[in-house]
């Protein structure tokens, strides 16, 4: 009846309340069926509360790399009903049920999760009996699923461990019970080759990019979907000597960067659309003084709290115009888990070569969702152009032909003097028009030196003969890459952007050369559109736009496109 043989993936969809559990049955399935070399993706939509409401978790074993979301489910595992009302547009008429339902038929087995991790000892345990019924029906993994189960579970004891093993082993008795009912057959092919690539999430990804750069601090208020990486690098924090702060509000955390910075350290401060609104007079404070800051911000749907866990690319024209008075800075937007790690990296150097801030733009599904990678190949070594040893006659803000003063820190000769007011070379506080003048050109001309010297161009996918140019930037780029992967059209070009700010100005020459061009974006307003439009003059009018707090998925991307052309 049920024979994955003939697929190359197969989608499986936990939902249940939050604190029961999902995150850790999604840990431990990840790491079971990566260890036995499958392609493994996961991601997940929560609502904003510690216990209770409907979670989801998706997690798409494959025989071949993938890297984007799907919303059809071949096998839904329920740990409480009233999710399944959520998300039945996603259920097909052949998705397998398993778990917390109210009547069994041919396709769909009621199993009391609850009930029986209550004989076992506690109701914490129904997560591990559920990762036993999915080993069981795939009859994949079950040899390394107690050291799994032993790993993760080592801090909380022995009997801790044991628990969870007996919990795992009954439900692969239940599990491998339906496969003999059903015939269900798992025949996707596992992949030696990806036994030492890694597995990580976007967070992940930013965190390990920052390390790569030279982060040695980070100061963050926690907020909804930043906290993840100010998370992993906390856990990292003693192997890389980087310094961790909790600050008591997003002001004190992007402050306490300005001051790293200024002591010649490399800070990072995280951040979500709310924090980043409390954050923009210290960011102009960085404009003005010419400082060096690297700034993550997570996406989420506002205004105000909106959706607090949900996803929307709604904070670029934010970011881009946050501030007041006029002041430079470099907008990075990175689309899959490599460029998580690569941009990330760079924004550190480049922050610190401009002495300007550096934005990392992601949102709640990049940070969210994890795959498996080949690490990307690099011998970074973090660029530092600042000076320990300046001289008695130094000068901060230097009149210079590129705009770029040597940055001098605290140690040296020279007196490092810093105004939030308008200042002369050395930093002392002016009102003298003239010098006001060259002040705000020389900030804003070190931009033109990035523009003409190592601008990040948006790369191209499809045939360079297209007819029909798509255009994205961010988090949607592996949906789209999957979705026109099974569309029948030669004619398709796909332009994705990393680089959200400064525009590159080539993106003219790929639009002019279109007969029709599709913008791509997770908000209501097409806010990047809005953008080409400033910058170009032209204007975009067909859009595919979603902003209901979710992801697009690759079928739903797929039905978009080819509604359009």
């Amino acid at each position: 009846m049920y024979n994955f043989s003939m697929k190359n993936k197969i989608s499986i969809l936990i939902t249940g309340p939050a604190g029961l559990g999902i995150q850790t049955i999604e840990n431990l399935i990840c790491k079971i069926f990566k260890r036995v070399c499958f392609n493994i993706f996961s991601t997940k939509e929560y609502m904003s509360r510690v216990r209770g409401g409907a979670n989801t978790t998706t997690i798409i074993i494959s025989e071949r790399k993938i890297n984007a979301f799907y919303e059809d489910i071949d096998i839904l595992l329920s740990l409480d009903k009233n999710g399944i009302g959520r998300i039945k547009n996603r259920i097909k008429e052949n998705t397998l049920i398993l778990g917390d339902v109210e009547k069994e038929d041919r396709k769909t087995f009621k199993i009391d999760f609850l009930k029986i991790a209550k004989e076992i000892g506690d109701i914490v345990y129904s997560n591990s009996i559920a990762v036993g019924v999915l080993l069981g029906l795939f009859q994949k993994g079950k040899e390394i699923s107690e050291n799994i189960i032993s790993e993760m579970f080592k801090t909380k004891g022995e009997e801790t461990i044991k628990k969870n093993i007996i919990a795992l082993n009954y439900g692969y008795s239940i599990g491998k019970e339906i496969k003999e009912k059903t015939n269900f057959r798992f025949e996707i092919k596992s992949d030696e080759n990806i036994r030492d690539e890694i597995f990580l999430n976007g967070a992940e990804s930013v965190g390990i990019g920052a390390i790569i750069g030279g982060c040695n601090f980070i100061s963050s208020y926690p907020m909804t979907p930043s906290t993840p990486l100010f998370t992993f690098l906390a856990q990292n924090s003693k192997k890389f000597n980087i310094v961790v702060e909790q600050a008591e509000d997003e002001i004190s955390a992007i402050n306490m960067v300005l001051g790293s910075w200024y002591a010649g350290g490399r800070g990072l401060v995280t951040t979500s659309g709310g924090g980043f609104s409390l954050m923009v007079e210290s960011l102009s404070l960085a404009g003005m003084i010419e400082s060096p800051i690297v700034i993550h911000l997570g996406q989420r749907p506002g205004p105000a709290t909106g959706l607090p866990t949900r996803t929307e690319q709604g904070d670029l024209l934010f970011s881009i115009f946050a501030g007041h008075g006029e002041f430079p800075r470099i907008i990075l937007s990175p689309g899959d888990l490599s460029e998580g790690i690569l941009l990330t990296e760079k924004a550190f150097n480049l922050a610190d070569k401009y002495q300007i801030p550096v934005i990392i733009l992601t949102d709640q599904y990049f940070i969210d969702t994890f795959y498996n990678i080949i690490p990307p190949i690099y011998d970074f070594k973090p660029k530092y152009y600042f000076s320990e040893n300046t001289q008695s006659d130094y000068k901060r803000y230097k009149f210079t032909e590129d705009g770029v003063s040597e940055r001098g820190i605290p140690g040296g000769n020279g007196f490092v003097c810093i105004d939030s007011d308008e200042h002369d070379e050395e930093g002392h506080i002016t009102e003298d028009r003239n010098i006001r003048k060259l002040m705000v050109e020389k900030r804003n001309k070190k931009i033109k030196k990035f523009i003409d010297t190592e601008i990040i161009n948006p790369s191209f996918f499809g045939n360079k003969d297209y007819e029909i140019l798509l255009i994205s930037w961010g988090s949607t780029k592996n949906i789209i890459l999957s979705a026109i992967e099974n569309i029948e059209n030669e004619k398709i070009g796909y332009l994705y952007f990393p680089l959200v700010w400064p525009l590159p100005k080539i993106i003219d020459e790929y639009i002019r050369k279109s007969k029709k061009t599709i913008i791509i974006e997770n908000n209501y307003n097409s806010q990047f559109s809005k953008l080409i439009k400033m910058e170009t003059g032209i204007e975009i009018k067909e859009k595919i736009l979603k902003y209901d707090g979710h992801p697009f998925s690759v079928e739903e991307m797929k039905r978009e496109i080819e509604k359009r052309i």
